[in-house]
């Protein structure tokens, strides 16, 4: 009979060997998801807005189909839950931005840096609408800095500048592969006064990706869009915002930052909610059109239930309704 004191140290061998694979695979980038036909669907961060709460990485999803990923936007926290989902990062070729908003753009610095001191030296392109250059741009020069400084100590040979690459597209098709077919279309979060420094300059897309098995449309940040409805219909799975202007409106007054707004930055942050954002009703009525098969909510507010609780608007999405309607958490799996 085996002794406590073998049994505990089996175990102990067994938890270090557990550690250390785990230790090697974020030294790697992330151990690399073995390779699965098909199109599967990663939540990697699931909050909304630029501010950080804890428990949610704000917006981010990954698409992996026959093996190969695909990033949509990454928001701040998207490298933690890249390792957390066992994903080598240093294997992420093709990224897709759905709008310049820091929420979906902040975890991108971080992401590219990854990538390069995980001795990344293919190039990795980052497509999306007007803004996506000049974003990664900024960023490459950001990390050119770092970039000199590796390679002067001899520890990289290839310059950042070669290695990440910014593509503003337009709309229609703007990506394929074997794998997938990505088509663009211009939703309606951004609608900008004349004579303001972004009208005319800046666009938010919404994404649709066929693969041989599934359609999987990411609406962005949007507010109620013919395009999108149309840009959505027969997908198997519609990854889409959803949003309230009273709990945003009474979360602010709560934590102080509603007083300290002016008049017209409350009356304009209102008006921005409800024009540009998706309530869970318009959501019910534009899948309902669309005829999609599955709603997954995500882009998720920060809520004062401490449970987290959304079924409340899982529930009024299917006042009009009929498929399935589900509510997104950080690394779950569809």
């Amino acid at each position: 009979m085996r002794t406590l004191t073998s049994v505990l140290l089996t175990l102990l061998v067994g938890m270090s060997a557990i550690a250390l694979a785990g230790e090697s695979a974020a030294q790697t980038g992330g151990a690399a998801a073995p390779s699965k036909p098909g199109t599967r669907l990663i939540t990697l961060g699931t909050r909304s807005g630029p501010l950080p709460t804890v428990g949610r990485a704000q917006s981010s999803n990954l698409l992996i189909v026959n093996g190969a990923a695909y990033l949509v936007d990454a928001g701040e926290g998207v490298r933690r839950r890249l390792v957390r989902a066992g994903i080598a990062i240093r294997d992420l070729d093709t990224m897709f931005i759905t709008h310049p908003h820091s929420d979906h753009t902040g975890g991108l610095g971080g992401l590219l840096a990854a990538e390069y001191d995980y001795n990344r030296t293919k190039p990795v392109t980052i497509y999306g609408p007007p803004g996506t250059q000049a974003t990664v741009n900024g960023l490459v020069q950001y990390l050119t800095v770092s970039s000199e400084i590796r390679i002067s100590d001899g520890t990289r040979t290839v310059p950042v500048a070669k290695v990440f690459f910014g593509r503003d597209v337009g709309t229609g098709v703007i990506f394929q592969d074997a794998n997938v077919k990505v088509t663009a279309v211009e939703n309606s979060h951004f609608n900008f006064p004349p004579g303001t420094p972004a009208y005319g300059k800046y666009k938010s897309y919404s994404y649709r990706f066929d693969t041989a098995d599934r359609a999987v449309v990411f609406s962005g940040d949007t507010g109620a869009s013919a395009a999108l409805t149309e840009l959505a219909k027969g997908a198997d799975l519609l990854v889409t915002e959803v949003n309230s202007v009273d709990e945003a409106k009474a979360l602010r007054i709560k934590n102080g930052q509603w007083q300290r707004m002016s008049t017209s930055e409350q009356e304009s942050y209102v008006r921005h909610m409800i024009d540009e954002h998706l309530t869970p009703e318009q959501i019910g009525t534009m899948a309902a059109q669309a005829g999609v098969k599955t709603v997954l909510l995500t882009h998720l507010p920060n809520s004062a239930d401490p449970k987290d609780d959304y079924k409340r608007y899982s529930d009024a999405v299917s006042k009009s309704f009929s498929g399935k309607v589900l509510v997104a958490k950080d690394l779950m799996e569809f």
